[in-house]
């Protein structure tokens, strides 16, 4: 992989022991205390187990099966993401979910051949040794919480979104309110079809009407279901939005461009600039 840093690189697969649940679980409990109480080895141990998540991932075959959803958006005239951004990643060096999901980034970087230095990640739940880990992989910590309002500025993203809350996207949505700059944006996370299967019509568009307004304009490739990864990658889709159907919309669909402020939503899912942070599960 282009990401030499750190010690990641995308050669070829180990095979490994497949391990117990009990082994697993208690070799997450001893590098959890490597990574809280040592000094430099203990970002060497989270790299090391995120090596081995990248194994995984390629062993099973779930990258492999993944490769036609990733590759969707760009199999039209649509240019390919220059740079990412990824939010609500989650506590990678103790999760395992979250940490597959980091390798799975790393792995789709390099498929699409966005360097780690145009990748910026922000999670407030992270902790200092996982910060170090993510500059020593090359990637880039964005300095302050986004709340997902981040425009694209006319330069065509992926943004990695896994399980994230509805506001989120709703947020960068309404940031880039416009067919051109929509037309630059690729999102990886919740589905937004099982979105709008999950919610009441009038809840989807008085809370997160953006989400709403979009689903006539926006393509949709689920990544595939497997036995290993059910509860790490379940719900997820790769979405673009294809600038032919976004002019197809009503021009009124964009007339309005108030920001969400989302004071009627009971669950908001969502941490608010200066909230404290809860680790992902």
């Amino acid at each position: 992989m282009a990401a030499a840093a750190g010690g990641w690189r995308a050669g070829r697969a180990r095979r490994r022991r497949r391990r117990g649940r009990g082994e697993e679980e208690e070799k997450e409990k001893d590098e959890e205390v490597e990574v809280e109480e040592e000094g430099g080895p203990g970002t060497e141990a989270v790299l090391r187990r995120l090596r081995e998540a990248r194994d995984d991932l390629l062993n099973s075959g779930f990258w492999a099966a993944s490769a036609g959803a990733v590759r969707a958006p760009l199999s039209g005239p649509a240019e390919p993401p220059a740079s990412c951004v990824c939010y609500g990643l989650g506590r990678f060096g103790r999760c395992p979910a979250a940490r597959y999901q980091l390798a799975f980034l790393l792995l789709l970087l390099d498929e699409l051949r966005v360097p780690p230095a145009r990748c910026a990640l922000f999670d407030p739940a992270f902790s200092a040794r996982e910060a170090a880990a993510l500059r020593a992989l090359g990637l880039c910590l964005l300095p302050e919480n986004e709340e997902g309002k981040h425009g694209v500025e006319g330069s065509a993203t992926l943004f990695y979104m896994v399980h994230c809350g509805k506001a989120l996207y709703n947020n960068l949505l309404w940031s880039n309110w416009s067919p051109a700059a929509l037309s630059k944006l690729v999102i990886i996370g919740n589905s937004f079809r099982g979105i709008e299967e999950r919610l009441l019509s009038r809840i989807l568009e008085r809370d997160y009407c953006y989400i709403a307004k979009v689903l006539k304009g926006v393509e949709e490739v689920a990544l595939p279901s497997h036995p290993r990864y059910l509860d790490t990658f379940n719900d997820t889709s790769v979405h673009w939005f294809p600038l032919d159907k976004l002019q197809e919309l009503s021009p009124e669909v964009w007339d309005s461009v108030e920001e969400p402020m989302y004071q009627d939503c009971e669950d908001l899912e969502i941490i608010r600039k200066g909230e404290g942070a809860t680790a992902k599960s």
